[in-house]
C-alpha cells in the first residue's frame, strides 16, 4: 500500500471509529439521558478534531486515548436483568431439571385484544423430558422475503407444546429499534410462553405471515437441544448477556443451541433470516419428501377471520402441516 493509500485508509477506520464511538453512545443504555446524548455528539467530535490536529505527538495520544478509554468502557458495560422493562419482557421464565422432569417457572400465556392491549398472565408447568415428542420451527414474516423472526416449538406426547423465542428484552423507555440490536442497547431474552401467546399473536393479531416445519430430529438430539435451552433460560436468571444482532440473535442462538458447526453458522442464511428454513431444508432437518417451494406452501398456517388463539389453538394450526 501506498503512502497516500495508507492515509485514505486510517482516515477511512478513523471515520468509522467515530461513527461507530457516536452510535454505540445514543444507544446505550447510560442514564441520564443527557449524558448519553452528550457523549453522542462529544465523541466523535473530539476524535475528529483530534485526526485533525496538525502536531503529530498530540493527534496520535489524542486518538489512542479517546480509543482506550471508549473501548475500555464498551467492554466493560455490563448487562443487567434490573431495568424497568416493557410488559412483554418484564417476567423472565426459569427452569429447574429434577431427574426426567422440567419444572418451568413463569410461562407465558398473554391474551391479546391488540398488539400492545393485552391481560398479563403466567404459569408453572412441568414437562417429561422422555415425553418429549417432537421440535416444530417456526418463521414469521411482516414485510419481505429475507427477514423473518425465527424460533422452536417443542411438542409433548400429552398434546402440549412450549415455544421458545430468543429475542430482545427491551426497556419501557425506548421503543424498538433494527439499528439498536448492532450496539450495547438490548439484553438477551428467553421468550418462554405458552403458543397461544407466541404463535397466537402473530397468526392472529399481527397478521403476519407464519410457517411451521416439523423437524427430522432424533429423540437424543430433541432432548439435547430442549435441555440447552433450558440451561440458557436458567442462567439468564443470573448472569444477563447482550442480545447483538448479528453475532447473538434469534437465529443463531438456535444453531448455538444445537452445537451447529461454524460453517453452518456462517451461512449466508442465517444473517437472512427469512431464509433460515430453507437452509434448515439443505441440511436434512425438513422434510424431503417435498420439493422446498412446496413444502413452505404446505408449511403456511392459515386461520379464518376473526380467530383467536383458544384451548385447541396448537392443534388446529397444524391441520394439513406434514408432521412426519
Amino acid at each position: 500500500m501506498t503512502g497516500t493509500g495508507r492515509q485514505w485508509f486510517l482516515r477511512a477506520v478513523s471515520l468509522f471509529m467515530a461513527l461507530f464511538g457516536g452510535a454505540a453512545f445514543f444507544y446505550s443504555t447510560l442514564q441520564p439521558d443527557w449524558v448519553r446524548l452528550g457523549l453522542t455528539v462529544l465523541f466523535p467530535l473530539t476524535f475528529c478534531g483530534c485526526m485533525l490536529w496538525r502536531g503529530k505527538t498530540i493527534r496520535r495520544v489524542g486518538c489512542s486515548g479517546l480509543l482506550l478509554a471508549f473501548w475500555g468502557w464498551y467492554l466493560t458495560d455490563p448487562p443487567r436483568n434490573d431495568r424497568e422493562w416493557a410488559g412483554e419482557y418484564a417476567v423472565p421464565a426459569d427452569a429447574v431439571i429434577a431427574g426426567s422432569v422440567a419444572h418451568l417457572r413463569h410461562v407465558r400465556n398473554f391474551t391479546y385484544r391488540t398488539e400492545n392491549d393485552y391481560t398479563p398472565a403466567y404459569y408453572d408447568a412441568d414437562y417429561d423430558l422422555d415425553a418429549l415428542s417432537g421440535v416444530d420451527l417456526v418463521t414469521s414474516y411482516w414485510a419481505g422475503e429475507a427477514i423473518a423472526h425465527v424460533f422452536l416449538s417443542f411438542a409433548f406426547n400429552d398434546g402440549r407444546h412450549l415455544a421458545i423465542s430468543i429475542e430482545t428484552r427491551r426497556q419501557k423507555r425506548f421503543s424498538y429499534s433494527t439499528i439498536a440490536g448492532f450496539f450495547h442497547h438490548y439484553e438477551l431474552f428467553y421468550v418462554t410462553a405458552d403458543e397461544r401467546d407466541l404463535i397466537g399473536v402473530r397468526t392472529d393479531v399481527r397478521k403476519e405471515r407464519v410457517y411451521l416445519y416439523r423437524l427430522t430430529l432424533s429423540p437424543e438430539t430433541a432432548r439435547r437441544l430442549f435441555l440447552s435451552y433450558l440451561s440458557e433460560i436458567h442462567g439468564l436468571n443470573t448472569t444477563p448477556q447482550w442480545y447483538n444482532t448479528l453475532t447473538d440473535n434469534c437465529t443463531t442462538g438456535i444453531l448455538q443451541r444445537a452445537q451447529a458447526r461454524w460453517r453452518y453458522r456462517l451461512d449466508w442464511r442465517v444473517l437472512l433470516s427469512g431464509y433460515t428454513a430453507s437452509l434448515a431444508y439443505d441440511l436434512g432437518f425438513l422434510d424431503r419428501k417435498y420439493d422446498f417451494p412446496r413444502l413452505k406452501e404446505m408449511s403456511r398456517i392459515h386461520r379464518p377471520a376473526g380467530a383467536q388463539p383458544d384451548a385447541a389453538y396448537s392443534w388446529e394450526i397444524r391441520q394439513g402441516i406434514p408432521q412426519e
